[in-house]
């Protein structure tokens, strides 16, 4: 492990190159990541980086917005086949309808989506900033792909707005079931429900907290707690622990884990900086059109 990690640390230095993740990659991925965060800081973060190499250790659809935000750049994607499925769970062709079937609509866009949605939305958003960018939007229509469960926690907060939802949703987080979190809570009754809003209500109508993955570690880093019953993707325990040693953390059910972020390993981050490849390409026109609405996310969040 060490001799990969010291030949990661090489690489970076010849490269020029500079290594983004998500907290759900595995653990020694983590580790010799330069910087690590959830959707909305890698996409924040990578328009600022001065290296010329992105490394980014995710699946593809942050990939292509970290090359749709730096387009001079190249951006390495250590697996080519770690992607979402969520990502894919909506149609240029269902945005057309809804364009013509409701006037004054608003295409907000999960950034976990392909780059080809982006290029139809009006904006995107993340977990940490749905609420506050769709609060700001004139358009009282909204259309939210692709993930229904995250729509539907931020129009519950939103009744002034009209949402249109689709039928997507992270299977991840769909498969975290009451009865499972019930009986996690029974065993640690004093344990406070942590959750992500791309759970089913369900879960969020249970939990003390529903956030984003960085909102998740700062609530339970700055809780008064000591038990803590997580329900968001288990890459997460890392950061977690990291910061909080002395609290104890609990899956909130049996079966998160992403194996597509799992596919990111330290051999694949060492043959990608090695090869260059496999590299994130998008058409220049597809590319700057994809690009408006992650800028215009990321100037609504400030």
């Amino acid at each position: 492990m060490n001799e990969k990690i010291a030949a990661v640390e090489r690489l970076k230095k010849e490269k020029d190159a500079v290594i983004l993740a998500h907290y759900y990659v595995r653990d020694e991925v983590q580790e010799v990541a330069d910087y690590i965060g959830d959707s909305y800081y890698l996409s924040e973060i990578a328009t600022k980086v001065k290296e010329k190499t992105i490394v980014l250790c995710g699946v593809s659809f942050m990939g292509e917005s970290a090359k749709i935000l730096n387009p001079d750049k190249v951006v390495l994607l250590p697996d080519a086949h770690a992607d979402c499925p969520m990502a894919h769970m909506a149609t240029v062709e269902k945005i057309g309808e809804m364009r013509e079937k409701y006037q004054d609509l608003a295409v907000v866009c999960y950034v976990n989506s392909t780059a080809e949605l982006k290029t139809h939305a009006d904006v995107c958003v993340t977990s940490s900033n749905a609420l506050k960018i769709v609060r700001a939007l004139p358009n009282k229509n909204i259309y939210f792909i692709p993930d229904e469960n995250l729509g539907r926690y931020i129009a519950g907060q939103l009744p002034e707005k009209n949402f249109i939802f689709n039928d997507g949703y992270c299977h991840v987080h769909t498969a975290i079931r009451r009865e499972d979190l019930e009986r996690i809570k029974a065993s640690r009754p004093k344990a406070k429900i942590l959750v992500h809003p791309e759970c089913r209500e369900e879960i969020t109508e249970l939990a003390d907290y529903v956030g984003s993955t960085s909102g998740i570690i700062q609530y339970a880093t700055e809780s008064d707690g000591e038990e803590f019953i997580i329900g968001t993707e288990m890459g997460v325990m890392y950061e977690l622990q990291k910061r909080n040693p002395n609290k104890r953390f609990y899956a909130a059910g049996n079966t998160q884990i992403c194996p597509n972020m799992k596919k990111i390993t330290l051999e694949k981050i060492i043959g990608a900086l090695e090869s260059g490849q496999p590299r994130i390409e998008l058409e220049e026109e597809f590319g700057r059109k994809a690009h408006a609405p992650l800028i215009r996310m990321l100037e609504l969040a400030r």
